[in-house]
């Protein structure tokens, strides 16, 4: 099956912050003057002397946000989008510790909370649509397509304006790939993202820690059933010791009398 992407171009953004005002209002969040990815907003264009950078999941091809999960929350899909499952979600953020990106953000402030991330809105592509940012951005600084597509028309506007775009389209090789791709007039380093990501997928580490985690459950749950057995067994001797010593001055006072 073939898979979509977006593609991001850094050069194209005007900063109109358009994009967060349609992914407020596709998730039904509050919009916001931060212009930074949080709890409560899953893209935002980031301000970095002038120059905007649309910020949002990156999609990973082999996500290590889903190789790390213990309980399936995050999926990767057929056709690109890195989905995540909030019911399945038992709060542990083993996903926003391994994300190479520091994408996942928890809802700290929330009686029952949840990880949040941009899911590409799936739920508008399985419907024909595209998403609501791209669908939103009046410069086509993000452009929806076939990820073969978009990597081309990548290619073909640095070849055609090679003063203009560093020679680099950032997500084709990084942690194995991305759904979303990024072309700039600088490396992506300068914005702030990780210069040393390697070409192969973080998830290939993360999955043999992972495995080994049954392993650790079992014996930490006997360590801790152990501590259970000889907290509670510590406390029966202590309420013996205490009948014991109440019946020993109730039998003193029984003499006395």
């Amino acid at each position: 099956m073939q898979k979509y992407g977006i593609l991001v171009d850094v050069t194209r953004c005007i900063g109109c912050y358009a994009c967060e005002e349609a992914c407020a209002e596709r998730w039904g969040n509050p919009l916001t003057e931060s212009h930074q990815l949080s709890a409560i907003q899953n893209t935002a264009v980031e301000d970095h002397n002038g120059v905007y950078l649309p910020r949002l999941c990156m999609h990973c091809e082999k996500p290590t946000c889903a190789s790390v999960c213990p309980v399936g929350a995050f999926q990767k899909t057929n056709i690109g989008p890195v989905i995540y499952d909030a019911t399945k979600c038992i709060g542990c953020r083993y996903c926003m510790q391994a994300c190479p990106f520091n994408i996942p953000k928890y809802q700290w402030n929330k009686p029952n909370p949840r990880v949040t991330k941009c899911d590409m809105c799936y739920d508008r592509m399985k419907q024909g649509r595209v998403p609501a940012c791209v669908e939103a951005c009046p410069a086509e600084a993000r452009v929806f397509g076939l990820k073969d597509d978009l990597i081309e028309e990548a290619r073909r506007r640095i070849k055609e304006n090679p003063e203009v775009y560093y020679p680099h389209i950032f997500g084709v090789k990084e942690v194995g790939g991305t759904s979303v791709l990024y072309i700039a007039d600088r490396p992506m380093h300068k914005f702030g993202f990780n210069p040393n990501l390697p070409e192969i997928p973080l998830s290939h580490f993360t999955e043999q820690i992972m495995t080994k985690i049954p392993n650790y459950i079992f014996w930490g749950g006997t360590l801790l059933f152990g501590i259970w057995w000889i907290t509670k067994r510590r406390n029966e001797v202590q309420k013996l010791q205490r009948k014991l010593k109440e019946m020993e001055e109730g039998n003193k006072k029984e003499d006395e009398k």
